[in-house]
């Protein structure tokens, strides 16, 4: 049964200890949680006036601070269990990792993690996903504005056509004289097509207006 904590007297004779080359053992007591009976080993003692977790103990992988309150003086013959490691294949999600001490009776090992208290729990983060870049394309062929997009491979919207009247709103949004000056040319372009052919119009309405005239005076 893990004791009551490290009394004066204790911490005194695991400083002697470490002076002289020692890592005392400990065993966690009660007030530790979960981790409750597991021993491990004091590395290190800090200064209690700047906190009161100043007793460093190697637990498994890791060197911890705990208050005196959590660790007790481990009886003689108590053998240090180091908590065997998760495997890789359990860590594939982010969670709270310290180290997994053997469950008793052989059964499915358990986190020491949930016993340890929030300012010591280590945190594994999984690296965030990256989202693929987003290409939005405007072009002109043919007569046409057209837009698509596109995200990595992956098609989002194929070409499709757009008035000249957003896609010149669009094209504003670009402050780079050489695509404006491409734009005025061609709006130009068009505005002469469309001349030439109204002004084809016209004079096949002329034609036709003539023809109608000759047949209404032929009648």
């Amino acid at each position: 049964m893990a004791g009551q904590g490290l009394s004066t007297e204790d911490v005194a004779g695991i400083r002697e200890a470490l002076a002289a080359g020692r890592k005392p053992k400990v065993v966690f007591t009660a007030s530790a949680g979960q981790i409750a009976g597991q021993v491990g080993q004091v590395v290190a003692l800090t200064d209690p006036e700047v906190s009161e977790e100043f007793v460093v103990v190697r637990f498994g992988r890791d060197e911890l601070p705990f208050p005196p309150s959590d660790v007790a003086v481990a009886p003689r013959g108590v053998s240090r269990r180091t908590p065997e490691p998760k495997p890789a294949e359990e860590l594939a999600e982010p969670e709270f990792v310290l180290g997994t001490p053997p469950a008793p009776g052989g059964a499915e090992p358990g986190s020491a993690v949930e016993a340890a208290k929030p300012a010591r729990r280590a945190v594994k983060a999984g690296k965030p996903k990256v989202p693929a870049g987003l290409t939005v394309t405007l072009a002109y062929v043919e007569g046409e504005w057209t837009v698509a997009a596109q995200q990595g491979a992956k098609v989002l919207a194929k070409p499709y056509v757009v008035r000249p009247a957003e896609a010149l709103r669009m094209v504003a949004l670009v402050d780079v004289p050489g695509v404006h000056e491409a734009v005025e040319q061609i709006l130009a372009a068009e505005r002469a097509e469309a001349e030439r052919q109204a002004e084809k119009l016209r004079a096949e309405l002329a034609e036709v207006e003539a023809r109608l005239a000759e047949l209404r005076e032929a009648g």
